[in-house]
This record gives C-alpha cells, structure tokens and sequence, in this order.
C-alpha cells in the first residue's frame, strides 16, 4: 500500500435471533402504494427476491437488499391470489382470482411471458406449495381436491391418494392446506383436524402418517415446517396455531389469535433456526412466540387500519421478516433498544 497505510478493518457483528431481538423488530421499509391488500408473498430460497401478489391484480418483484420494487406486471384479466417462486428468480407459478378461470399460471416476470397453464381445478386454489428438488408442485383447492403437478407438463400428475388409482389428485373432506418440506422429501396435507404425511417418492402408496391435531377441526389455512424439518405447524380459522413435532407428530404447543373470517387466510412463520414462530391476527396484529417455552415472547398491533390478517414469511437466513396487508412492511432488529450487540466476532 502507499505510504505504508493500512486499510480500514471493518468490526463485524454476528447477531443471533434472540428474544431480546425479536421484540426490538420494527418496520424498517414500507411500500404503501398497493391499491388493494397482499394476498400472498413469497422469498426466492437462493436470491434476493421477495414477490407479492395483490387485489389490485398486480404481481411485483423485489429486491429485498436493495429494497427496491424492480418489477410489477398486472394481471387484469385473471387477477392474482397466490404466488410462488419456481428455482428461477424471476418466474413464478400463481393461482387466478376471477372466478371464472382457476386455472394456474406458470409465469415469466423477465419477459411477462406465460409458459404454460395448468389446467384441472374447478374452484378457487386456496393453497400453494412447489418442491425444492424437482420441478413438482402441490396445489389445494375449495373444491376439495389437491393435485400433483409437473412443471413441464400442463396435466395434472400421478393418481389418486387414497385407495383408488385416477388422475393426480385427493379428495378431501374440506378445505385443505398443504407443504413441502424444506427438502422436498415429503408434504403434508392438513384438513378436517388431521394432518397426512407423504413420502414424495411414494406419494402412491398414500400417507404414511395421520397426525391429529386435538379438537380443531376448524378449516386448516396453513401447513408449514421449519427449515430444518424436525417441526411443524398448522394455522386454523377460528385463530389457532399448533406447533407439532414432524416425526412423532406429538402436538407441542397451541397459540390462540383472533379468529379470521372463512374468506381470509390465517398465515404463520418459522424463524429461519425455528425457535420462534410468527403469526397475524384476525385483528390485524403480530405476535411471536417462543416453541420451546410455548411463551408469548412479542406482539406488534398494526400500524394500519386494517382488519384481518396479514401476510407474514421470514425471509431465509435473515433477521427479517415481511408483512403484506394494504402496504407491504419488512421487519428489521432496532440496534438501539438493545443493551448490547450480540455474537460479537
């Protein structure tokens, strides 16, 4: 170096997700320029990239980093419901919201180009979840079916997965909700109180696994599990988030929010590690809950005056989380109400 100067080292600082920091979150950005609320919301598992959908029929993409809106394509025609990244970042697969057509939409944002239609559900698909090994994706719908698909392929795939063989789907007494686990090695299917566990290798030969979550046998908005797979939970109408062990199926703990609507869409979240959860709140709310004490740990009322719940997802291996109802708000650690930074290195 010239004159003998050294450059600056920059101290970096490891911050752990803790209690203490999961109270300290606020709003770090918000986009207030939605015409309607968020309806869904999904991070790229290997980018930067966070897409909304919205009632006002646009799809818009992110750069969470930046925290910029890079792109918003409008779907007018069909309207949007929900939306899910595919292992490209800038294509998407999204359910309708028209009424007339619930077809879903395998969707190019680069070019706006639809790649293929997927055609086989007669009512609104009311849950969406893509796998993360082979170009497959489940999709649930209100009339009560749950199909298996293949991107490349615009037919649905496989057979029936219960007794009987047919095409590609299940029959299900209710509303269902339905995931991939990180590894895309089995999903799980929740309705009517019950949650079934597939091997996606197997799916045929039917669950190998019926978990009961207690009394609730309210309709299932949401089934997720934690990133490492070992948990699981599962969000109802009447304001209900059960945490269960994914391999025993033993129901660990229940959180109670304020019931939702049977038009609206209970959403809850793992922390990236799984110690935490988040959730909405038919109110309009936040909370955040500790799973291995089952403890209350931290709650947000809304900053907005909107009734019912919001979108919620943490974004992967980040202190951050997201939150869409009429404006989307990403979540960040306030550094100044902590005593202490945390994990210096």
């Amino acid at each position: 170096m010239m004159g003998g100067t050294q450059p600056e080292r920059e101290e970096k600082v490891s911050l752990e997700l803790s209690e203490e920091i999961l109270q300290s979150m606020e709003v770090g950005m918000a986009f207030k320029d939605y015409n309607g609320r968020i309806s869904s919301m999904d991070f790229h598992r290997a980018s930067n990239h966070l897409v909304t959908a919205s009632d006002d029929e646009s799809i818009r993409l992110y750069d969470i980093t930046g925290g910029t809106c890079l792109k918003t394509i409008n779907s007018k025609k069909y309207g949007v419901d929900l939306v899910c990244f595919t292992s490209h970042p800038t294509t998407v697969i999204y359910s309708s919201k028209n009424g007339w057509d619930e077809s879903l939409r395998l969707l190019s944002l680069h070019d706006n180009k639809y790649l293929r239609y997927f055609k086989g559900h007669h009512d609104r698909v009311v849950s969406l979840s893509l796998c993360s090994r082979k170009d497959c994706f489940i999709s649930g719908s209100l009339d009560r079916t749950v199909l298996l698909w293949d991107q490349r392929a615009e037919k649905c795939q496989g057979f029936l997965l219960t007794l009987k063989t047919t095409q590609g789907l299940l029959r299900v007494q209710g509303r269902p909700a339905i995931s991939y686990d990180d590894q895309g090695l089995v999903f799980a299917i929740a309705f009517g109180g019950f949650i079934r566990m597939f091997d996606a290798r197997k799916y045929e030969k039917g669950p190998f696994e019926i978990f009961s979550v207690g009394a609730d046998i309210s309709d299932a908005n949401v089934v997720k599990f934690s990133n490492d797979g070992r948990l699981m939970l599962l969000t109802t109408t009447n304001g209900h988030i059960h945490v269960l062990d994914s391999f025993r199926g033993s129901l660990l703990s229940t959180y109670n929010v304020t019931p939702v609507s049977c038009d609206s869409t209970l959403e809850a979240s793992f922390s990236p590690e799984g110690m935490f959860v988040i959730s909405g709140s038919g109110d309009g709310s936040v909370y955040g809950w500790n799973v291995r004490s089952g403890k209350e740990v931290a709650s947000w009322m809304s900053a907005t005056s909107d009734i019912g719940p919001p979108v919620i997802k943490w974004a992967p291996g980040s202190l951050m989380f997201a939150t869409g109802s009429s404006e989307l708000s990403f979540w960040i650690p306030d550094l100044s109400k902590l005593g202490a930074y945390v994990g210096r290195k």
